[in-house]
């Protein structure tokens, strides 16, 4: 794991952004398109603000969230809402989403269809990732119903969870997918995050899910 430290919130969303976009840069050089995979939630929106704007071929940038809730789009909940609202706009409104949701009654009911638009995806070129004061990252939380398969080496892409504290199921991808890509960077903001990190790296990864990707993963810390 590697720490970087910043003096406060609005220089790391600045700096992280200009570093996604350089790494999405570098990936098509080579690639013919990047894989970007990002969380939903309000810690990432500056981000999505400033990278939306990144002079990049966004025509051959594929998007995803790392998870979602089983809510459509029309409801504040919905993390695709938020990515298009913050991301998937100016020049990034060229950009392909590759969805996480559909509408159907449960995720298990349409979750094989989504796998298989997110199995081209992999490996992820680029993951950005959040973590939760619990030491959740995308939608696998400590207890959660299915974390052990979810963890498991040989869990799907794609596996629906649901988890106390969480109001709806929720889609998530596995930790296969995540400790697949080629770059993770891990943002949090606060004391209380940092604590739980350094908490997270004397547990299991049942316990502390987030030590999936953090062997691997920058982390970018500020106060706040």
């Amino acid at each position: 794991m590697d720490l970087i430290e910043y003096p406060d919130a609005e220089m790391m969303m600045m700096d992280l952004a200009d570093t996604l976009a350089g790494e999405i840069s570098t990936c098509l050089t080579s690639h013919d398109w990047a894989s970007l995979a990002v969380p939903g939630g309000t810690t990432p929106g500056p981000i999505f603000d400033t990278l939306s704007g990144a002079r990049l071929q966004w025509d051959r940038v594929h998007v995803m969230l790392t998870d979602e809730r089983w809510v459509p789009e029309t409801s504040e909940r919905s993390n695709t809402r938020l990515l298009r609202a913050r991301l998937l706009r100016d020049r990034a409104a060229a950009a392909r989403l590759v969805p996480l949701y559909a509408p159907a009654p449960t995720p298990e009911e349409a979750i094989e269809t989504l796998i298989e638009g997110v199995r081209p995806e992999l490996p992820i070129s680029i993951l950005l990732l959040g973590m939760g004061a619990d030491m959740h990252t995308a939608s696998l939380f400590p207890g959660a119903d299915r974390l052990v398969q979810a963890l498991s080496d040989d869990a799907p892409p794609l596996m629906a969870m649901r988890a106390e504290g969480a109001p709806e199921p929720r889609i998530t991808l596995t930790a296969p997918a995540l400790r697949s890509a080629l770059s993770t960077h891990v943002v949090i903001i606060g004391p209380e995050k940092r604590a739980a990190l350094e908490r997270a790296q004397r547990l299991t990864a049942e316990e502390a899910p987030i030590m999936t990707v953090l062997r691997d993963a920058t982390v970018h810390w500020a106060e706040g």
